[in-house]
């Protein structure tokens, strides 16, 4: 799986950016701030709406898809390859759970990512 991801940024609970890791196969951030955007909308339609639910976001861009995970204390986009689409919900959740799981730490060592 970390194969297919190329770039990790991780928001605070408030949707404000707190670190950014980029690959050799994708050293822009640009897409960081759709991100940024999209936890910003989010916030205003889950008060607007009072919503208390939040799983994950998906943001289909043009090569790749942004796939944002809320975990107890922050917010993890994953930047993919290609589009992903979950088949189902288990799916979904399944994706969720391993990136809540995910080290943070794991990146800051990891050969594949650099600090942006």
């Amino acid at each position: 799986m970390l194969d297919e991801i190329l770039g990790v940024a991780v928001f605070d609970i408030n949707g404000l950016p707190r670190e950014y890791f980029v690959t050799p196969d994708n050293q822009s951030t640009s897409w960081v701030q759709i991100v940024f955007q999209a936890l910003g909308l989010k916030s205003l339609l889950m008060s607007s709406l009072k919503l208390d639910s939040f799983q994950h976001i998906s943001i289909h861009l043009d090569e790749q898809t942004a796939v944002v995970i809320r975990t107890k204390s922050a917010y993890v986009a994953l930047l993919i390859k290609g589009p992903r689409h979950f088949p189902s919900d288990t799916a979904a959740d399944r994706f969720g759970q391993w990136v809540r799981q995910f080290e943070q730490n794991t990146l800051r060592h990891h050969p594949r990512f650099k600090a942006a």
